[in-house]
């Protein structure tokens, strides 16, 4: 620790800390436009100029270390002198537009003008104009107004992890722009327009709708991925306008992903469901909530009485509340009913039984940083969840060894230092040879219950992974959504689980959406003898109620789904949005809120429980689904449904002490064969076609991650299979066919073909993974 002094208050400061970082402790302002703490030190505005003691000109507080007994000076009459002369540089080229600039009202332009500019100009030359750039549909460009801070260039490469941005030229022709014909396509780029300190970078699905003292402000929790980042939503007339980052350094930091950021155009989609409405003769007809209410108790009654409880079923979506999960699995057993689950996507849940508890991320995210190894199996981290693939960015930055184990080779923006690409089916073999290696590098037994099922040896893929683990200090082994979704998806948890041991190392899930966790503490899951997602769909039942999700998008068969719910006596479900899909298999429908418009928890995948409140009035005859199913409970006489509020839920749902119903262990589970198949299935969902209220932000959909989906599959598959790159197929699965054009990508194991899911391109396909058929059309 080092002594100093700024504007005559004394103060302890770390060594290596700067000025800024000094004045920032002792609570003192110091203006600047390029500085942020989250980025590297650029000192390019010079607007945080002070006055050393002893130094012949003052220097910038953002690139100035400490030294013992500095004494500085922020407010003195050097420091004020450059400052205003700093200012008034910045201001000469700037454009009078204020009253038109999205950025006004919260500008740091405008509020450091106010102290620091002059009253009028002495610069009487023509000012310079900069033409605008396409950045892509989310971001809009004024870059007249742009003051070469680069904090959009440093963010791009230093967080995002690409540059997509840069400066060229110099002096006044200094000109911040994307690579020619290029946009700004990563997943993080919305988090541009909150660091820019001007109007140069706006939202551009933001653009000219409001003023920033005109909107309301509320904190939420977004819906989407497992990390639940922080949210203020700001709403004028109870209509959500904008998503900006609530700061929480423990999760998101001071970022979003665009998906979190822009997603809450859905909320205003044409397609929102605000009526209740029941099919009679084939056809629609709105009705009231009353009759609704009356005619779906009326039915899951009519349906326990003549086949018995067992002939319902409830699936639900992931991303629905802690308050919606707890009272959906209520209402089932309460109509004598085991079927109900969450896990929509998933197909193997041999590991229920033998699951000591609710599988989840095994650390916590702030503890990521901390980490100097880690293995990644079965993930598309950069698309399956941007910011936690963010903090594994910085932390590879800062020496983190990262090794992976799956069927794809994307580019997350960091190094790889291992990677075993290998077909899904031979994922299992792959982690066991990794335990045999780790076991004979670290001269450890392994597991008995493992022990009979490892291969002999291990081959040179998984002793160099096994070396890099075994050399760690912090080791974490997550399982990511496309290892959860797989068939065996309970012998890797397993495995992951017995690497993480030998290495001294947090074994952990990652979790598909905001709920994943939760879900598990809502026992949203199937009771003994119940049915779990995928038993209710192969052996159909009389009655389903669906909550939150859509037939051919959020199932891990669509083609099984759809089958299933048509030949059902009543499909009930509760949407917000009026998705055509449901439309052809359910019986009625009742219009929920979305998550800006009702209370609710999630627990993310460390197990933190976030609750919220509503941020705007419910859209038309919209109600909370949590007080839909607690009415339906009323009407159908089931004891427990007199709650006054969701906090009531919460509580009785959470109760107890979280931490201790987290647990990845898996025991002794039945052995499960895979059949190798000629070509496999690797399928990924697509950043913003997870959920149904992300697929239908308009800004998101014209976005290069929303692009049409096509096969993909190495040149030796392609030429195994004897079909050029570019051409047309057919794929063929379960009966099932679509018609795509495949393209060489030599990220993708061989023997495999890469095909999206939750797209309404590829819903006419079967399962997620598994043999898949391909030729030339």
């Amino acid at each position: 620790m080092l002594e100093i002094e700024i504007d005559g208050k004394q103060l302890a400061v770390e060594d290596g800390s700067t000025v800024m970082d000094a004045a920032t402790q002792a609570g003192v302002y110091i203006p600047h436009f390029c500085y942020h703490k989250k980025l590297s030190i650029a000192a390019s505005c010079r607007m945080c100029l002070v006055q050393v003691e002893k130094a012949p000109k003052p220097l910038p507080a953002c690139a100035t270390p400490v030294t013992a007994g500095m004494k500085v000076w922020t407010r003195s009459e050097a420091a004020i002198k450059a400052q205003k002369g700093v200012m008034e540089f910045l201001l000469i080229n700037h454009p009078l537009d204020c009253p038109i600039c999205d950025q006004g009202g919260e500008c740091q332009l405008q509020d450091i003008a106010v102290g620091y500019g002059g009253v009028t100009s002495r610069y009487q030359e023509e000012k310079r104009v900069v033409f605008n750039k396409n950045l892509g549909p989310l971001v809009s460009t004024d870059m007249t107004r742009c003051i070469n801070c680069t904090r959009c260039v440093r963010f791009t490469t230093e967080i995002a992890g690409e540059m997509e941005l840069g400066q060229a030229f110099r002096g006044e022709h200094a000109e911040i722009m994307p690579f020619i014909e290029k946009t700004v396509d990563s997943e993080l780029s919305g988090n541009i327009i909150d660091l820019c300190p001007v109007g140069a970078l706006t939202s551009k699905p933001f653009r000219f709708s409001a003023r920033t003292w005109e909107m309301s402000r509320r904190r939420a929790v977004s819906p989407h991925d497992s990390l639940g980042a922080n949210l203020i939503v700001q709403t004028k007339h109870d209509v959500v306008m904008r998503v900006l980052p609530y700061e929480n350094e423990e999760l998101n930091e001071c970022w979003l992903s665009d998906k979190d950021r822009f997603s809450y155009e859905g909320l205003n989609s044409d397609e929102r469901l605000t009526t209740p409405q029941i099919k009679q003769g084939g056809e629609w007809k709105a009705v009231d909530w009353q009759t609704a209410l009356e005619f779906v108790a009326n039915g899951l009654a009519g349906v326990a009485r003549d086949h018995g409880g067992e002939a319902i079923g409830a699936l639900a979506s992931p991303h629905a509340t802690v308050e919606e999960l707890f009272l959906l699995q209520k209402l089932t057993r309460g109509l004598g009913s085991g079927n109900v689950d969450f896990r929509l996507r998933q197909s193997d849940f041999r590991a229920d039984a033998a699951r000591a508890g609710a599988p989840w991320l095994g650390m916590k995210v702030a503890e990521v940083g901390e980490l100097n190894r880690l293995l990644v199996i079965g993930s598309f981290l950069r698309k399956d969840n941007p910011l936690l693939a963010q903090r594994v960015r910085q932390a590879a930055r800062r020496g983190l060894h990262v090794s992976v184990v799956g069927p794809t080779a994307d580019d997350w923006l960091l190094p790889v230092r291992q990677r075993a690409l290998v077909a899904p089916s031979a994922m299992v073999d792959s982690l066991g040879q990794i335990v045999v290696a780790l076991a004979a590098e670290k001269g450890a037994e392994v597991d008995a219950l493992l022990r009979d099922r490892l291969p002999a040896q291990a081959g040179d893929e998984a002793r160099a992974i096994a070396a890099s683990l075994a050399s760690g200090r912090k080791v974490a082994v997550w399982l990511s959504n496309l290892a959860v979704q797989d068939r065996r998806a309970a012998e890797l948890q397993q495995l992951a689980n017995e690497i993480a041991r030998l290495c001294g190392g947090r074994a952990g899930v990652i979790g598909e959406a905001a709920n994943s966790v939760g879900g598990y503490l809502a026992a949203a899951l199937p009771s003994a003898g119940g049915l779990d997602a995928r038993g209710m769909l192969e052996q159909a039942r009389k009655a389903y109620v669906v909550l939150g999700a859509e037939p051919d998008l959020d199932f891990a068969n669509p083609a099984l789904t759809r089958a299933a719910l048509g030949t059902a006596q009543l499909v009930v479900a509760l949407s917000a949005f009026d998705a055509e899909s449901l439309r052809e298999v359910a019986d009625v429908m009742l219009p929920v809120a979305p998550f800006a418009e009702t209370s609710g928890t999630f627990v993310n995948c460390e197990g933190r429980a976030q609750s919220f409140v509503a941020v705007a009035r419910p859209q038309g005859d919209t109600r909370p689904a949590w007080k839909v199913l607690r009415v339906l409970g009323n009407l159908l006489a089931l004891p427990g449904f007199d709650y006054q509020d969701s906090e009531a839920v919460r509580d009785e749902a959470l109760a107890g002490d979280i931490a201790t119903r987290l647990d990845n262990r898996v025991g002794e589970i039945a052995p499960f064969a895979v059949v190798p198949a000629t070509c496999e299935r690797v399928t990924d969902v697509p950043i913003h076609f997870a959920d149904p209220l992300v697929r239908r932000a308009p800004a998101l959909a014209r976005s290069r991650d929303a692009a049409a989906p096509v096969a993909r599959a190495s040149a030796a598959t392609l030429a195994a299979l004897g079909v050029e790159a570019g051409a047309r197929v057919r794929l063929a699965q379960e009966g099932g066919r679509v018609d795509l054009a495949i393209v060489a990508d030599d990220g993708v194991a061989a023997g495999c073909v890469r095909v999206p899911a939750a797209h309404p391109a590829t819903a006419g396909l079967g399962a997620m993974s598994g043999a898949i058929s391909v030729e030339r059309i």
